[in-house]
């Protein structure tokens, strides 16, 4: 699997949703005294903390086709994998309900957005290139 360096290299990610992802930061950061790794300064917003795992907080967004009641602040799962595309077509072709095609994003991911039975987002995310966090947007924890 390529490594980039605006991607923890551990396998399984779990992504928090927050109303104010920002106090969330801060309550995570001074109260429990979790590491920053990772920040990004531009909207929705989201900031990496690990060690030898990761998790992710983002802002609460509405997901399309649904009410913000129906996507309430919560979680979901994110799995790096080798090959979003082939992932995807399986997963399509098995009756996977598909939230988000597979796309490429400026932090070196391509990824889609897949809905389990009990309506959790999974999303599968593959590594297509080395960005530095400043390249999209984010600053390297110091």
């Amino acid at each position: 699997m390529l490594a980039n360096r605006s991607m923890p290299s551990c396998t399984v990610i779990p992504e928090l949703r927050y109303l104010d992802v920002v106090e969330a930061i801060d309550w995570l950061l001074r109260r429990v005294r979790l590491h920053r790794a990772l920040a990004s300064r531009k909207p929705p917003g989201s900031t990496r903390l690990w060690r030898d795992g990761a998790v992710v907080l983002m802002e609460h967004r509405v997901v399309e086709g649904r009410s913000s009641t129906e996507t309430p602040v919560g979680h979901a799962v994110l799995v790096r994998v080798e090959d979003a595309d082939g992932h995807h077509r399986r997963a399509r072709q098995r009756g996977a309900r598909i939230l988000r095609p597979p796309a490429d994003y400026p932090y070196g991911e391509r990824q889609y957005t897949a809905e389990d039975l009990a309506g959790h987002a999974w999303s599968f995310s593959q590594s297509i290139a080395d960005v530095a966090p400043e390249q999209w947007g984010g600053v390297a924890a110091r």
